[in-house]
């Protein structure tokens, strides 16, 4: 495999254009250089998009759900183009996995089961899914027949960021298509020519003009004319807390869209004495926060462990952490990649400093390296001494930084997992069932793993507690936020 790698991994890569009603098209303003995070060179350009293109695209999407040609197709040969398109997404995987990791920096071994294979499961998982949902029989008088029809929503906004875009993108694209719904697609100026090789595959194989639109471009403006659209039905997002909260207001501001979030994280990694294995426990939490250089969303930035074994678990995070190959994200033997930007990096180094300037003691790592390739890669970083008042306890970080602290008992680990505005994922090592069960229910967040960290699969679903968001992507309850419920209210 590392050998047809190396024999793309430099093909030229055309300049993108916006997919409009069918027709890929140029943006009305200033292509954008595309630079990769692994040498800092530019490898093409995107097509920067307008209000006025963001707006042609929610008119097609429109029109194309008006039609019906999608959104009334009867489900057997909507499942036939969704499976086609998870079949190609498995045919070009490496191809689309390399072009993915040129634009984002993540190692190639993730990149490649993640993206391009999870985006192909993702596509499949629905279309098999989506003529097994039935409408409901109401219990009522023997005189009434109350009906409960699951309807398209119409148009939906998908805004998808720059770490795991394919991922991300298919949790949404997916089950939108599903339903029957026509898509604008906004992708995240740092990470968007995976998801265009997707648009390019859905076309490809049958879906109808104006179903799907990807209008590529600033967050600011492209995102921003999305999230305000007077004829977009819902909005789903994963991102920052922050853009969060502006495509809140817009929803408030415009037609009161449906606004479904998948926000930040600091998940707490609560390591208590009694683990079946404290090795593993260890060597997985080091892969819970540096696995794609820290970049994803459910990472294990806060590891909680328990004062008797404090001091032996981080010795063995840190040593696990400073044995990871940092490096060319397409070299297959690479453990962790490049950090996606300039400006990304830049704000880790800026968290590593402020931990030391509140007294946190770090313990490896924390430095920028292999600055000579042009690239922008980051040693893991561990820091012990963190207390729940200072920054890095607090503000997510989305960098390889992990904030160690200590607990006395398991009080003490539910105040301190709790101890956070977020509530995304998290995970409990013990080898006491009773204690496995109370903390699941203690702690706050859509995700409670036991004694592992990551790997679910499509069958359960990702949604955030409190200020980590709203809704669920992945499994059959990501459906409901593409559908609408109405009622037949029949007298007999």
């Amino acid at each position: 495999m590392q050998a047809r790698i190396d024999a793309i991994r430099n093909q030229p890569v055309p300049a993108q254009r916006l997919l409009i009603n069918g027709q890929w098209q140029e943006g009305q303003d200033a292509a954008t250089p595309v630079v990769s995070p692994i040498d800092g060179r530019q490898i093409t350009t995107l097509a920067t998009g307008s209000p006025d293109d963001l707006d042609r695209a929610v008119a097609a999407a429109r029109a194309a759900y008006v039609a019906g040609h999608w959104s009334r197709m009867p489900p057997p040969a909507r499942k036939k183009i969704l499976l086609a398109i998870a079949d190609r997404l498995e045919a070009e995987a490496l191809d689309i996995a390399v072009l993915g990791v040129r634009d984002n920096g993540t190692e190639m071994a993730m990149a490649l089961k993640a993206e391009p294979l999870g985006a192909a499961a993702t596509f499949r998982y629905y279309a098999e899914a989506l003529d097994k949902i039935y409408g409901e029989i109401a219990p009522t008088a023997p005189d009434v027949l109350g009906l409960i029809h699951r309807g398209p929503v119409g148009v939906v906004g998908a805004i998808v960021p720059w770490n795991m875009p394919l991922m991300i993108g298919a949790w949404k694209l997916a089950p939108a298509l599903a339903m029957g719904n026509s898509v604008v697609l906004k992708p995240a100026e740092l990470a968007s020519l995976s998801l265009l090789r997707l648009a390019a595959l859905c076309t490809d194989c049958g879906l109808p003009d104006g179903v799907l639109n990807v209008v590529t471009g600033k967050g600011a403006v492209v995102g921003a004319a999305l999230a305000g659209h007077m004829d977009v039905d819902v909005l789903a997002f994963t991102g920052s807390n922050g853009v969060g909260r502006q495509l809140l207001l817009a929803s408030a501001q415009s037609n009161l869209k449906r606004v479904y979030l998948e926000l930040g994280g600091k998940s707490p990694n609560i390591i208590f004495a009694d683990a079946p294995d404290l090795e593993r426990a260890a060597r997985v939490a080091a892969q819970a926060i540096f696995r794609n250089a820290g970049q994803v969303c459910v990472a294990g930035s806060r590891l909680l462990v328990e004062a008797s074994v404090h001091d032996a678990v981080v010795e063995q995070v840190a040593r696990h952490a400073a044995a990871l190959r940092v490096g060319d994200p397409l070299d297959l033997t690479t453990e962790v990649g490049a950090v996606c930007s300039e400006t990304q990096l830049r704000q880790n180094l800026a968290h590593v400093a402020q931990a030391e300037a509140e007294g946190a003691h770090r313990v490896t790592g924390g430095a920028r390296i292999l600055s000579d390739t042009g690239g922008t890669y980051m040693q893991p970083t561990v820091f012990d001494g963190v207390t729940p008042d200072m920054t890095l306890a607090r503000e997510e970080v989305f960098g390889p930084v992990l904030a160690v602290l200590p607990f006395a008992d398991e009080a003490e680990a539910v105040r301190l997992a709790n101890d956070t505005v977020f509530g995304l994922a998290s995970a409990v090592w013990t080898g006491n069932l009773s204690r496995a069960h109370r903390m699941v229910g203690a702690v706050e967040a859509g995700v409670v793993h036991v004694n592992t960290y990551g790997g679910s699969d499509l069958t359960v679903p990702l949604g955030g507690h409190r200020q980590s968001g709203n809704g669920h992507d992945k499994s059959l309850h990501a459906l409901d936020k593409y559908v609408n419920l109405k009622t037949a209210w029949i007298q007999l």
